[in-house]
């Protein structure tokens, strides 16, 4: 219902939950099968533990190859600790990434 009128997703797994990704990829495709052009973000949470799956296991996990030749797509590797005094250069580009596709739908809207 909302989804139609976002102007992305921003989609977040948990790198090393492996037992969950299937239920992520399930509920990922569901909701971007509605609108087949809708920019895609995906976090990649967690990297910095040792049974995190690597951001190309996360890619194939999610089937993010099936998502659609019309939609932008990116996917990005985090990890974010209660000892972090500023936010990683990682997550500053992803903000920077979201306010880019989130002003450029808006503007063909």
């Amino acid at each position: 219902m909302y989804l139609s009128k976002g102007l992305l997703l921003v989609f977040v797994v948990d790198s090393a939950d492996h037992k969950r990704l299937p239920e992520a990829k399930k509920y990922l495709h569901q909701l971007i099968g509605t609108n087949p052009v809708l920019p895609l973000v995906v976090f990649a949470n967690k990297q910095d533990l040792e049974a995190a799956y690597h951001i190309t296991d996360i890619h194939e996990a999610l089937a993010l190859s099936e998502v659609g030749n019309d939609r932008k797509m990116f996917l990005f590797g985090t990890q974010v600790t209660e000892s972090c005094s500023e936010i990683p250069s990682i997550m500053q580009d992803a903000r920077d990434l979201i306010a880019q596709l989130a002003a450029d739908t808006s503007d063909q809207a």
